[in-house]
Parts: structure tokens; sequence; C-alpha cells
């Protein structure tokens, strides 16, 4: 087993692979910013080195001084968490040509699943469904013409996009090239990558994932579903496992998909397959993310699979240590993000000191956090700070058990989504099931009307 690993990361996701490090006997190696000086994750890993001014370009980006790090600290391997360089092939490259593992997928699979155009068309050769399309990157010219032909409205996606970014909605064909602009824009500020591709806007469909795991030996699993449908503005909310509000056919079809997806490009980790589906249960793939999701602790608690731990063991080499047959449902989980945002002020991000924290606990409760009393939240990095996890026997039990976790988690100093999230909980819709893609934005608007919310 490798004998110490860089983390590339920060927050919860650094803590969170840690924490898997320590329980596998693994030295831990902590990277960090100026900013991030105090961070938990520096003070709890073996080792720590400052690789960088505030900004990512300067820090969690600089490929030259995170692998200058990992080589001068004598780590074997490099695990890049998510965000950041976890999708990077370069990277991954780079790092196994000086002689470290890169804990992730074969840097082959991940430019071609990474690339969302290349993706796209390696499951329609697979005879996967797909959202009609481009399929590959265009350019504004090409792009306004093929959605002429689909039919708007259309999205407008950056090829090498994540988390909500590099993505436009255009409803007209007058508003397509101010919209092919802006994406552009951001996917070169956010990935160093202009390429966009063009995809048929599926109107308030859910948003389901599938969970899958591969080694370097041709074994692949999956992990059943996530519903990740709570979105704003591209970026996920709340997430569940299982999916309620899906048929069993369907289910048993998208795992046929994402375990055929997998073994199909020789996927060696640890990964996720994203579907859309309407509500006549089609069901249309959209991208593969190539590394761990923020998402990955619903799917842990309710099978008692470790998945940071099993993608340290298969980028190691070894086999998977469980069949499909091996691997149960045990219950409902729920999550929710906790992101350091002023909900009446447009969600716009609150960084600053947090003067008081206490966190939830009791059975059932888990929280994923990379903050403490007296930490202060820098501007510079996303706004999430802590994840609340809860499971339980049934779904309703779960929704119970979250609303009581939100109603201890306290968080002074800062603004936060929490109070946004426990009313959540409590719509008829959401405590049904009966909710898609639409939903957050069709809340905010009844919200909207109530001046103690937003």
């Amino acid at each position: 087993m490798f004998k110490k690993i860089l983390i590339a990361n920060r927050g919860e996701i650094a803590v969170r692979i840690i924490r898997a490090c320590k329980e596998l006997g693994i030295q831990t190696v902590a990277v960090y910013s100026k900013a991030d000086e105090n961070a938990l994750h520096v003070q709890i890993a073996n080792e720590s080195v400052c690789i960088g001014d505030n900004l990512p370009k300067d820090s969690y980006l600089n490929v030259e001084n995170i692998i200058s790090a990992a080589c001068l600290s004598g780590c074997d391997a490099i695990h890049p968490g998510f965000g950041f360089l976890s999708e990077n092939a370069k990277f991954a490259r780079m790092v196994e040509s000086c002689g470290l593992t890169f804990i992730g997928p074969n840097p082959d699979v991940m430019e071609k699943m990474g690339n969302k155009s290349y993706a796209i068309q390696t499951m329609k050769e697979l005879g996967i469904p797909i959202v009609p399309g481009s399929y590959k990157p265009v350019s504004l010219e090409e792009g306004l013409e093929i959605s002429k032909e689909i039919g708007f409205p259309v999205l407008i996606k950056a090829s090498s996009g994540g988390g909500g970014k590099g993505i436009r909605l255009v409803n007209r064909e007058d508003e397509f090239e101010a919209a092919y602009n802006e994406a552009r824009e951001e996917s070169i500020k956010f990935f160093k990558d202009d390429a966009l591709y063009i995809e048929k806007f599926v109107k308030n469909p859910k948003h389901i994932e599938v969970q899958i795991m591969g080694d370097k030996h041709g074994n692949c699993v999956h992990l059943f579903e996530r519903n990740c449908s709570l979105q704003r503005r591209n970026q996920k909310m709340l997430e569940e496992a299982p999916c309620q509000g899906i048929s069993k056919e369907l289910k048993n079809k998208l795992y046929e998909c994402a375990v055929k997806a997998c073994k199909g490009v020789g996927y060696d980790s640890v990964g996720t397959l994203e579907f859309l589906v309407d509500s006549d249960e089609n069901f249309y793939f959209i991208e593969m993310n190539t590394r761990i999701q923020v998402e990955h602790c619903v799917t842990e608690v309710v099978t008692n699979v470790d998945l940071v731990k099993n993608m340290i063991k298969i980028a190691f080499g070894l086999p998977l240590a469980f069949k499909q047959e091996d691997i149960k449902l045990h219950g409902y989980a729920i999550e929710c993000r906790i992101n350091a945002e002023d909900i009446k002020n447009d969600f716009r991000p609150s960084p600053g000191l947090i003067k008081f924290l206490n966190l939830p606990g009791g059975m059932g409760v888990r929280i994923d956090s990379g903050v403490y009393p007296g930490y202060t939240i820098p501007p510079y990095y996303d706004s999430m700070i802590l994840k609340v996890i809860c499971f339980a026997k049934t779904r309703l039990e779960c929704i119970r058990k979250m609303r009581e976790a939100l109603e201890e988690l306290i968080i002074d100093g800062v603004k936060t989504t929490i109070e946004f999230q426990y009313v959540i909980l409590h719509q008829p819709n959401f405590v049904l099931g009966h909710y898609d893609t639409s939903f957050i934005e069709n809340f905010l608007k009844e919200l909207k009307k109530d001046a103690r919310f937003i």
C-alpha cells in the first residue's frame, strides 16, 4: 500500500481523504494557500506545505508547486479530491511522469470521459441514450445551425465543464451569440478551455446519478443511484439516495447502462454517470464525473462502502473486494450542503469569521466539515463549508432526522443556507418525493412572497 499521499485540495474533501488515509495507515501531506494557513486539513495532516498565494491559480491549480511538494516530501501518490485539478488529464500524466501515482482513473480514460462532447459520442457508440446535440465542440456559427436543427431551447455547455460552470440556457435564436460568448469566457476562466458543445434542453427533468467503481482488472460494479435534482443555477443543494419517484424498471436500466459504460471505456476508479429523466421515464446520459463527488457520502451510508478508501486501493492496483451481489441498500440517506451564503441577498457568498459553531450528532448523523469555531472562511474559494448527512431506515424518518440535525446546527458569524434547507425539508412536494430540477426555482418564487425568508 502507499506510504504517503499528498492531498491536492482543501476544505472538507481534504479532511475526508486524510481520515481515509489514517484508517489505511497512510501518512498524509496537506497543501495549502496562504489564505488557508489555519485550515483544518492543514492541522490534521502529518505534514503540510504552502504552495502559493490566495487565488486558486497560484495555489490549488499550480501544477508545478503541487508536484514539487509531493516529490520533496517523499510522497508516492497524489489524491486530487474534487474540483481544481481532479479531472485534468494533463496533470494526471505529469504526476505519473514524475514517478508518482495519480489516485483517479487512467489519464487517457479521464481525458475521453471528462471531456463531455467526447463522452457523449462514446455513449452513443455504446448504445446508451443521449440528449440530442452536437456531440462535439462547435464554433459559434456551427452551434447556431445545430440549435436551429434540434430546436430551441438549447444548452451551451463547456466541454471541460463541471460544477455548473460554463453553461448557458438559450431560449431563442437571437440570444444565442451573447450566450455562446459568455459560456466561452467562463469556460476559459474556470477550465482554461474554450471548447463548447450544444445540447437539447430537456424541460424539468429529474437529475439522477449512478455511482460506479471499476478496478484495473476489468471488474466493475454500481452502487445504486442518487437523486440530485435539487439545484440552483446548476449547483446541487441537497441529494438523496436511493431515488423515490422513479420505477424499479428504470433504475435497472440506469444501472445496466452505467456498468456497460464503465466496462466499455475500461474505467478503473470511482466515478459517476449522470442522467436526465423526463416525466415519461425516458432517460438520457449527460456526463461522467471521473472523480469522487461532493455527494459521495449518501452512497457510502446506504451501501456501507467507503468510496474514498476503495479509490485509494484501486489506484494501488488492488482488485475490488466485492462483487455486485455483495452490495446492498440498507436504508435512506439525505445530504444537505451548507454554504456560507446570504439567502436574502441572492445567495451572495458570506466569507468571514465563524464566532460559534455547534454541530449536530446522534445515531444516523454524519458531518463532513472543514471548519471550526474561530476559523475565518476566505473569500477566494467555493462557499460550501460543510455537509450534513443523515441516515435512517425509511425516507420519512430520514427527513425528520435531517430537520432535527439542522435545528441543532448553529453557525454564528456568517450567513448560511441552513434555514433555506430547513424550509425545503418541510415542503410537501419534497416530502412526497415529487420534485425535479425546476423545484428550487419555483420554491424561491414562493418564498419571495414571504418577507421572513427572501
